[in-house]
């Protein structure tokens, strides 16, 4: 508990700096993982145009997998952040327990899918017999796969609650260099090692996830801040299991459909009179945006981490309000100076540099440009509802709030407005534009007011009549 003491006493903004960096580089890996893989596959020699379309097949799926090893994550992390605030380390071993027990099932469902169910849904999505069999081979191996996504993302939650989220970050340097070595070995043939292509992509992810899950468990069990309680993989325990399902199904949830959100507006902006060069404009504008947003959605991993623990030591609400005030002002503080760099940045290197080397000009750049201004813009908005809704709502165990603020302004607001201005009014793309940032504006007041309503604060780590 000395290190525990410890962390209290150091000043707020500093120590959400020092556990906010290991979560930023975490998710920014995770974003270089993703733009590799498409590069290496839509470089293969023979078949690129298929292999493409049997990523963008199976890409829903993983979604699902993500989603799923995220929300039993955040689970772990939300009562485990809690039960180490109350310095019950017994308890807290056995949170730990019942996460990979609970992990477990989950990864033979996806087994079983991987089995019986794989061929059947890439046959329903096309008939091109080329992109069934590709896409048929790369998601029965995504399965196997499943296993790295699922118990990493347990474990980087684990490490992240105990303070030790540089491991996770480590396991991910690990599993991302492994990655693009592997690669273009195994997707192009160098070597002894003959030509796979898309199955080669896939099984090189394969060996970088199970390497980035191997460095996180050696790590756990080096870590004497919370032994594993490995009983609690054969009796889990009815009572907790049940809390832990309760807590980490709507943030599950929520995950999934934040997803299929995205996905739709993807099929939106191609159903637009100027789809083709929207979607190549939003395509690369995305990925650029993320990597921008991924140090709000680490700080507000971080806030996460410090509510929970705020919760578990017993602090009383002004406390826990004084905290998330702080916390608040300094996600916005850090996402308005991201926005001042990202505007900046449009007209010195995006526009001369960036855009032509993606191949966009005249009316793809002018459309990169707009959702670059926009996009950037709005970026203190996103990082205050990424720390109110990820951090503070969902530490406080306000998960049907978290959800329903999270969902309600993408699903009732944005998509309708986007498909509106887009579809019917052909509207100007900078209005299009703006309907997809509709929903950061939509977060902030409701957010606002249900934080200061101070209901949110809940210690779901007692049974109901405790509380």
């Amino acid at each position: 508990m000395a290190e525990s003491n410890k962390m209290k006493e150091m000043p707020v903004n500093k120590l959400m700096v020092q556990m906010g960096i290991p979560m930023i580089l975490s998710m920014a890996l995770q974003a270089v993982y993703n733009i590799v893989d498409s590069a290496f596959v839509g470089n293969m020699r023979v078949g690129s145009e298929a292999a493409l379309n049997a990523l963008t097949l199976v890409f829903p799926v993983q979604m699902l997998m993500v989603a799923v090893g995220i929300g039993t994550g955040v689970g772990t992390n939300a009562l485990l952040a809690r039960t180490l605030g109350q310095g019950n380390t017994k308890k807290a071993a056995k949170v730990a327990g019942n996460s990979l027990f609970l992990g477990g099932i989950i990864y033979a469902v996806c087994l079983l899918f991987g089995i019986v169910g794989v061929k059947a849904y890439i046959s329903s999505q096309t008939v091109d017999p080329e992109v069934i069999s590709m896409g048929t081979s790369y998601l029965r191996i995504c399965c196997v796969i499943s296993f790295g996504i699922i118990f990493f993302s347990l474990f980087e939650k684990l490490l992240q609650a105990t303070g030790r989220s540089l491991y996770s970050t480590i396991g991910q340097v690990v599993g991302a260099v492994i990655n693009i070595i592997l690669d273009p070995v195994m997707i192009y043939g160098i070597g002894p090692v003959p030509e796979m292509g898309v199955e080669g992509a896939a099984i090189a992810t394969l060996l970088s996830r199970v390497a980035e899950f191997v460095v996180c468990l050696i790590c756990a069990l080096r870590s004497r801040v919370i032994p594993l309680d490995w009983k609690a993989l054969a009796r889990p325990g009815g009572e907790m299991l049940r809390r832990f399902v309760k807590y980490a199904s709507p943030v599950m949830a929520n995950e999934l459909f934040w997803g299929l959100g995205n996905s739709l507006l993807t099929v939106i902006l191609g159903h637009m009179t100027i789809s083709v060069e929207f979607l190549a404009a939003n395509a690369v504008m995305g990925n650029l945006n993320r990597l921008f947003l991924v140090v709000c959605f680490g700080l507000g991993a971080a806030t996460a981490v410090m509510i929970g623990k705020a919760i578990g030591e017993g602090q009383s609400h002004d406390e826990l309000m004084d905290l998330s005030r702080t916390l608040s002002w300094v996600t916005i503080l850090v996402g308005a100076a991201l926005a001042v760099i990202a505007l900046a940045l449009v007209p010195l290197l995006f526009q001369p540099v960036v855009f032509p080397l993606f191949k966009l000009y005249d009316l793809s750049a002018h459309l990169a440009t707009t959702l670059a201004v926009t996009g950037f813009a709005c970026i203190p908005f996103h990082a205050y509802s990424i720390s109110a809704v990820t951090g503070i709502l969902r530490a406080g165990g306000d998960v049907f709030w978290s959800t329903a603020l999270d969902l309600a302004p993408q699903w009732l607001v944005a998509l309708p407005l986007t498909a509106l201005l887009a579809l019917v009014l052909d509207a100007d793309p900078w209005f299009v534009s703006l309907a997809i940032q509709a929903e950061s504006f939509i977060k902030c007041p409701i957010c606002l007011w249900r934080i200061r309503s101070r209901k949110w604060i809940h210690d779901v780590t007692l049974p109901e009549g405790e509380r």
